[in-house]
């Protein structure tokens, strides 16, 4: 038997320990994150046993940023980008300057240079793309205003890490501390220029050619009828434009993923190219959490305990309480200031990547890249319980909802309304019953609310308290529109748990589905294929059979 190689040795065991401790997170009701970080830290140098090569982790972790940055694109659009400029551009430069300024003031207290510092406060002002992305998804808010407006301030974050990660070793020698050569003034201003002239050619060259280019060419492949030929172009164009854009204009390859996939949203195979990728992006985004917790040593927890709590404070509080106040200040709800707060309240790649740059040029020292690193670790456990707090308090104290819904009988009630939602409400409409909605979109609850034709819940459905607000008890029968099975799955379980006799209708896209949503408890599950071959054969048999004459 030929021995593992590095690579295929690297993905097996991030990815069997990922499962392992993510299932035993699971069954303990802690976020499955924290079980992924685990896995990372056994698989790490710095335990005893296994231990996978940092390297090819980290390489494996940035595809999986690639895809996931990717995968936002196209849902997102150049028109959603602007739309919430006014806010993103300013609160991100603002956000930033604080988190910095207090990562200064701890290294100041602390007796550091000033340039370690100012590195150390710049790594804890960026979020993580994959942390911040995925609580978003999770929740079904990355096409909801509040969604929007943490994509473009994390796009404005990347941007001013792309800037600082080719300045800081012209900083080095400015300061006239660490290894970098000590540049004039001059050249330190024409190395910004450079660098921003970089990115507008980088985005005048994708809104011009890319625009039309790769939607006519998943167009032309679609053309072929080859569904492993079209999977096979959306991840090309994916992977080639990031890889081009770091090596062409020096911008990361989270920000040429991210304009692939929006430039990819204008052709309207966009939602099939979404389906096409989204197993790739899970699988890489979970080796993402494996090579963080890789890079953490347990041991700075026992040395420096008071400086990681500090780092955390100015993570989890510092920069939250500067994002809140920002967007409260643009006059945005509260409900959307905390949510853009618990999004930024936590840190990742490009902190690890700042990190390293600054101690390959000599501005920070590794006790203080340790620290930085347990306080991500930490920042990135604390945030997925953080972002169930806010959904806890949003559900009660959301103003633009109804507490509760007591005097509906006889109701529908409808969860999810997205493609399938929104044909089953115009059915259930037009038979004149009482509708009921939970719906976590915000643009689609203010459609709904606009139209005046059904009671609306903002929230997960799977949430007990979200499905008491529906009335269950005297509701006609319950719809679960939602595409994920396993978000399904919880919905059709809390209901059932709330209600006995409740009629569950539900959809699934295979035969696995269907025996996994009637197992918890629908009393009918509607599978695609299934109806759609019935129509077709109905169809058929209606028609009269035609005679050949002569």
């Amino acid at each position: 038997m030929h021995d593992a190689t590095p690579l295929i040795a690297t993905i097996v065991g991030g990815l069997v320990l990922a499962f392992i401790f993510g299932a035993i997170a699971n069954r303990i009701r802690l976020p499955v994150i924290a079980g992924y970080l685990v896995a990372g830290v056994v698989a790490g140098p710095f335990t005893p046993g296994y231990v996978a090569d940092a390297h090819i982790a980290q390489e494996l972790a940035d595809l999986g940023v690639i895809l996931l940055m990717f995968g936002v694109g196209l849902h997102f659009s150049l028109k959603d980008l602007l739309a919430v400029k006014s806010i993103s551009i300013p609160g991100a430069a603002v956000q930033m300057g604080v988190a910095t300024g207090l990562g200064m003031l701890l290294g100041w207290a602390l007796g550091w240079p000033v340039a370690q510092g100012f590195v150390f406060g710049l790594a804890l002002s960026v979020a993580s793309t994959v942390v911040l992305l995925r609580a978003m998804e999770e929740r079904r808010l990355l096409d909801s205003d509040r969604g929007r407006i943490a994509v473009g301030w994390l796009i404005v974050e990347d941007l001013a890490m792309v800037l600082a990660l080719v300045l800081l070793p012209a900083l080095a020698g400015f300061l006239g501390e660490g290894k970098g050569d000590t540049p004039g003034m001059g050249e330190l201003v024409q190395t910004v220029a450079i660098t921003i002239g970089k990115v507008v050619l980088f985005v005048a060259v994708m809104l011009i050619i890319g625009k039309r280019a790769i939607p006519w060419m998943l167009q032309a492949v679609s053309g072929t009828g080859s569904r492993e030929l079209f999977r096979l172009a959306v991840l090309a164009i994916a992977l080639g434009v990031a890889f081009g854009a770091a090596h062409l204009f020096d911008v990361s390859f989270e920000l040429g993923a991210f304009f692939a996939g929006m430039m990819m949203g204008e052709s309207k195979l966009s939602q099939q190219a979404a389906e096409e990728t989204l197993p790739l992006r899970d699988a890489f985004a979970v080796l993402f959490f494996v090579s963080i917790g890789m890079l953490f040593n347990p041991h700075v927890l026992v040395q420096h305990p008071w400086l990681v709590l500090a780092a955390c404070l100015i993570i989890i509080v510092g920069k939250s309480v500067a994002a809140f106040a920002i967007v409260r200040m643009f006059g945005r709800p509260t409900k959307t200031a905390l949510t853009i707060a618990t999004s930024l309240a936590q840190i990742g790649e490009f902190s690890f990547i700042l990190a390293g740059l600054g101690v390959s040029l000599g501005l920070l020292s590794e006790e203080a890249r340790d620290i930085l690193l347990a306080a991500a670790i930490v920042s990135i456990l604390v945030n997925p319980l953080l972002f169930v707090a806010l959904d806890k308090w949003v559900a009660k104290h959301d103003s633009d909802a109804p507490d509760e819904h007591p005097d509906m009988r006889g109701h529908t009630v409808l969860v999810g309304y997205g493609r399938v939602g929104r044909r089953v409400f115009s059915e259930l409409r037009a038979t004149g019953a009482p509708i009921l909605v939970i719906e976590t979109d915000e643009d689609a609850v203010r459609e709904l609310r606009e139209q005046g034709t059904a009671d609306v819940v903002i929230g997960n459905a799977a949430a007990a308290p979200v499905l008491a607000e529906a009335n269950l008890a005297a509701a006609r029968a319950l719809i679960v529109a939602v595409p994920d099975p396993f978000e399904a799955g919880q919905v059709v379980r809390a209901a059932r748990a709330l209600r006995a006799d409740l009629p569950i209708v539900a959809r699934a896209h295979s035969e696995e589905c269907v025996n996994h949503l009637a197992g918890l408890g629908a009393s009918e599950v509607v599978y695609g294929e299934q109806e759609l071959a019935h129509s077709m054969f109905e169809a058929c048999r209606q028609k009269p059979a035609a005679t050949g004459g002569h």
